[in-house]
C-alpha cells in the first residue's frame, strides 16, 4: 500500500493512503496518550475521555445526534484506548467522507464534557469494569501485565479503578486534554477512495 505523510506547521501529522479497489474511506484520529501517562488520581481518565468524546459537542448536542448522522450514511464508528494511545475512527462510503471527517474532527476538537454526562457515564464504565472482572478470558491479560510490571503504570488496568472513576471531575478532563491532546502528538489517518491533495487542505483548515 502506498501512503503519504504530511506534517503541518502546528506539528499535526496526516497519513493518507489511497486505495483503488474500494468504495469506502476510513478516518482515524489517534493521540499519543494512554493509561501509562496517568498519575494515581487520573487512573482510567484516558479511557473515560474516550467515552465522553461521543457525548456531545457544541455543534452536535448529544450522543444521539452524533450516532444518527453517522448511521444515516451507513457509517461504522468506534474508539479504543491503550497504554500509549487513544483513537477515534469512522468508516463509510467514500462519497460521505466529508461528513465522516466533519463528525470525527468535531468530536475530537469540540466535545463539551458536560458534568451531567460525566456523572451518568461513571456507572456505564463501572459496569464495564465489572463485566471484565467476570470474563477470565478478557481479564487474564490484565492479571499477566500486573504480575509482569508490578506496581508500575504499565501494570495498571487501562479502565482504571472504581475509586478513580467515581472521583474524577470535569476540570480533570479539561486539564488532561490540554496536556495531552495537542497537535504535535496527534495523527490523522485516512485510507480508502480519497483525493489526497484535496483532503490534506481540508484537514489543515479543520
Amino acid at each position: 500500500m502506498n501512503y503519504k505523510k504530511t506534517t503541518l506547521k502546528n506539528g499535526l501529522r496526516i497519513i493518507t493512503a489511497p486505495m483503488k479497489d474500494t468504495q469506502t474511506a476510513t478516518v482515524m484520529v489517534m493521540v499519543g496518550v494512554g493509561s501509562r501517562y496517568e498519575n494515581d488520581e487520573e487512573r482510567g481518565l484516558s479511557h473515560f475521555i474516550e467515552h465522553m468524546m461521543f457525548k456531545g459537542t457544541k455543534k452536535r448536542a448529544n450522543t444521539q445526534i452524533i450516532a444518527n448522522e453517522l448511521d444515516a450514511i451507513g457509517g461504522e464508528f468506534n474508539a479504543f484506548t491503550g497504554k500509549t494511545s487513544t483513537a477515534y475512527y469512522a468508516k463509510s462510503d467514500a462519497k460521505h467522507l466529508d461528513k465522516t471527517l466533519d463528525v470525527i474532527s468535531d468530536m475530537f476538537l469540540n466535545s463539551k464534557f458536560d458534568t451531567k454526562e460525566i456523572n451518568k457515564e461513571r456507572g456505564t464504565i463501572i459496569q464495564e469494569l465489572n463485566m471484565y472482572e467476570d470474563m477470565p478470558m478478557r481479564s487474564v491479560d490484565d492479571v499477566f501485565e500486573g504480575l509482569l510490571y508490578g506496581n508500575q503504570k504499565l501494570g495498571r488496568q487501562i479502565i482504571g479503578t472504581k475509586e478513580t472513576i467515581g472521583s474524577v471531575k470535569r476540570n480533570d478532563f479539561i486539564n488532561y486534554i490540554k496536556r495531552f491532546y495537542i497537535s504535535g502528538d496527534t495523527v490523522v489517518c485516512i485510507a480508502g477512495k480519497i483525493d489526497e491533495n484535496k483532503l490534506i487542505r481540508k484537514i489543515e483548515k479543520l
